[in-house]
Formats: structure tokens, C-alpha cells, sequence
């Protein structure tokens, strides 16, 4: 058993359709637990360092001006094999592709807005929560 860390975000498209609570179920239901959360509004320098990696993708200019259109919940989620296990809960990247079931699946307007965001790789879960929380912020 590996118990692991992840951060999830619920985007915009999510938080302004009140799917926050329904979102969070789906994560506890699957013996995810909320170690750390918070909601806020993301500014366009947050979003730009944050999607760094993407920079030079034809997304990255839409994606971080989505993420600035209204406010997002950041958490930390931790069970048993909690990266892999988040992406599974959250699905396919684009919302056709998406297992039924799954919040892309269930909750997603398109591509770009598809609710919510995983980190993808125990490494990069790592620096992405330590982005958004302080290790105080973390009650395990």
C-alpha cells in the first residue's frame, strides 16, 4: 500500500456551476481525503508559472486565460495511489474521450474547460502542491 499526495484543481467552469461539493464527493467516495484546500482567484503571473511546461503549446495562452475567468479550488489529496487514482476519478483530458462515470465525463464543457485538473506523476504532484501550500496549510 503507497499512500501518496496529488493536487486537484476545480477550474472555473466547475466553481461557477457550483459542482464543487459533487467534485469533492467523487474524490472522498473513492477513499481520497482532503488533506489541504482552498478557493481563490488565480492571477495571469500564478497561471503563466504554473502551466510553465506548456508554454510552447498552441493551448497555453487560452488554457491561462481560462484559469483567471473566475476562481478555482486547489487541494491536496492523499490515499493509496493518489496520482493514479485521481486521473482515473477525473477522466480523459477531452471530455469525448472520457470514461462515463468520470467528472470529465459527467461535468466537463469542453477540452479547455473540463472541470478540473490532476497533477500527473508523483514528481510533479510534488511541486505543484508545494506551488499552492505551505506545509502548514497540509493537515494530514
Amino acid at each position: 500500500m503507497t499512500i501518496e499526495r496529488t493536487l486537484s484543481i476545480i477550474k472555473p467552469d466547475a466553481t461557477r456551476r457550483n459542482l464543487i461539493g459533487k467534485i469533492v464527493a467523487r474524490f472522498e467516495e473513492k477513499n481520497l481525503r482532503v488533506i489541504a484546500q482552498k478557493k481563490m482567484q488565480l492571477t495571469l503571473q500564478q497561471v503563466q508559472e504554473f502551466y510553465y511546461v506548456h508554454r510552447e503549446r498552441a493551448f497555453y495562452n487560452d488554457l491561462c486565460q481560462f484559469m483567471i475567468s473566475g476562481t478555482v479550488v486547489a487541494m491536496v489529496l492523499e490515499g493509496e495511489n493518489a496520482v493514479l487514482k485521481n486521473r482515473d476519478i477525473m477522466g480523459a483530458t477531452n471530455p469525448a474521450n472520457a470514461d462515463a462515470g468520470t467528472i470529465r465525463a459527467d461535468f466537463a464543457e469542453s477540452i479547455e474547460a473540463n472541470s478540473v485538473h490532476g497533477s500527473d506523476s508523483l514528481e510533479n504532484a510534488a511541486q505543484e502542491i508545494a506551488y499552492f501550500f505551505s506545509g502548514l496549510e497540509i493537515v494530514g
